[in-house]
């Protein structure tokens, strides 16, 4: 059982810190997971006191809408080499000024300060736990703060379980709160007159689709595994194209790749792209495909899925949240070529015997259902009143991570 920490008056009035590293001018996952935090926690506490402190930030954009909009602070309008003290500063300060009821920390590295106010002022602090950067730590001052957080929230199983062996948490200490995804901004239509005539595409030729950051330090993506692929599956589907989206320090070595395997023909690399046409390249595809083994869980599985896009996704990573343990797409060995040809190759001819994939409409109302923003809410409510009345409803026990 989590301790009690809010007064009675606080839960309708609760006053809440959130320390994250930006959220308006870069959309990356732990951003975009971010951004809905704070919107879930503004809707559930309308009249609460929000603090926002951003780290990389310099303006807020009138995108995010709040109707009662937080005090938001910003450190980067400072030099990097001076904007991790300015931001400490500023959260350290603000947190002792106005004693917060809660602060929540979306990135690890910030909890050393959530850590050293609960010490000398009682302050309890929570910290989202996304993947790769809670998985492996050797901070001695950072794996302090994990294991004294008040709660942990977990993205996935897979995040959970990794993050309780490799740190020997409390697994009562750490819960599930997965990704979401805004439903109206994704959705089914038909592929794009105008990236058909940027790529010199047909309307009736068979896409797949990879978005990714292109980074050395993430190849565990697998898009590599899926070029290596693509040979043998070319001599049944001979117009395949694959786009891959995204820009990084991988890019030379993934174009070495394409010319080794003659496959220049049959590849894009797409490069960065504005948010306002991420939608339009799901809808291009006819299968989203990302065999990865690191991921934490996945937004893009579920953005492609809203468009009611077949999913190819490993088994060895978050992705098996994202899809539901295989319910709402295709989960195989990234390291298994053969088989990673064979199913790329039964759902492009839509022999697949997996049925879900081929209703677009039925799939998307049930991602919707699983990972839209009001369960994504109704989970982070369920925990805030957990801590807000000293107990652990029934539906709840479920989401809590046993490694």
């Amino acid at each position: 059982m989590l301790p009690q920490f809010f007064s009675t008056p606080a839960k309708t009035n609760p006053k809440i810190h959130l320390w994250l590293p930006d959220i308006f001018q870069f959309k990356g996952g732990i951003q975009v997971y971010s951004a809905f935090l704070l919107q879930a926690i503004a809707q559930i506490y309308p009249q609460a006191k929000l603090q926002v402190c951003l780290k990389h930030d310099t303006h807020a954009l009138p995108e995010l809408e709040l109707a009662n909009p937080p005090s938001y602070s910003f450190a980067g309008n400072y030099p990097l080499s001076l904007r991790t003290l300015v931001y400490s500063s500023q959260i350290l300060s603000s947190a002792i000024r106005t004693q917060p009821d809660l602060i929540i920390v979306s990135h690890v590295n910030f909890s050393q300060a959530a850590y050293w106010l609960k010490q000398f002022w009682g302050i309890p602090y929570w910290i989202v736990a996304h993947g790769i950067e809670v998985w492996d730590l050797q901070n001695p001052q950072v794996k302090s703060s994990l294991q004294n957080a008040d709660l942990i929230l977990a993205v996935s199983e897979y995040t959970c379980d990794r993050l309780i062996q490799s740190q020997n948490l409390n697994p009562a200490k750490v819960v599930i709160l997965p990704n979401t995804f805004d439903s109206n901004r994704f959705y089914i239509s038909p592929k794009p007159e105008y990236l058909l005539a940027r790529h010199n595409l047909v309307a009736n030729q068979k896409i797949m689709l990879t978005v990714a950051r292109l980074a050395q330090s993430e190849q565990y993506k697998g898009y590599d595994q899926v070029l290596r692929a693509m040979p043998q599956i070319l001599s049944t589907i001979p117009d395949l194209h694959y786009l891959i989206v995204g820009k990084g320090n991988d890019t030379d070595r993934i174009k070495k790749i394409i010319k080794e395997l003659k496959l220049e023909s049959n590849v894009t690399l797409v490069g960065f792209i504005p948010d306002s046409e991420l939608k339009d390249y799901y809808n291009l595809c006819d299968l989203f495909i990302m065999p990865s083994k690191g991921e934490g869980f996945g937004i893009v599985f579920l953005e492609a899925l809203a468009c009611g896009k077949p999913v190819i996704a490993g088994n060895q990573d978050g992705s098996v949240t994202a899809l539901r343990e295989g319910k709402f797409g295709i989960l195989i060995n990234p390291d298994n070529i053969e088989e990673l040809e064979h199913e790329i190759t039964k759902v492009l001819v839509q022999t697949s015997d997996h049925p879900l994939i081929y209703q677009p409409e039925a799939l998307r109302s049930q991602v919707i259902a699983e990972f839209g923003q009001a369960a994504f809410k109704s989970r982070l409510q369920q925990y805030l009143e957990q801590y807000l009345e000293n107990r652990m409803p029934k539906d709840m026990e479920k989401e809590v991570c046993v490694a």
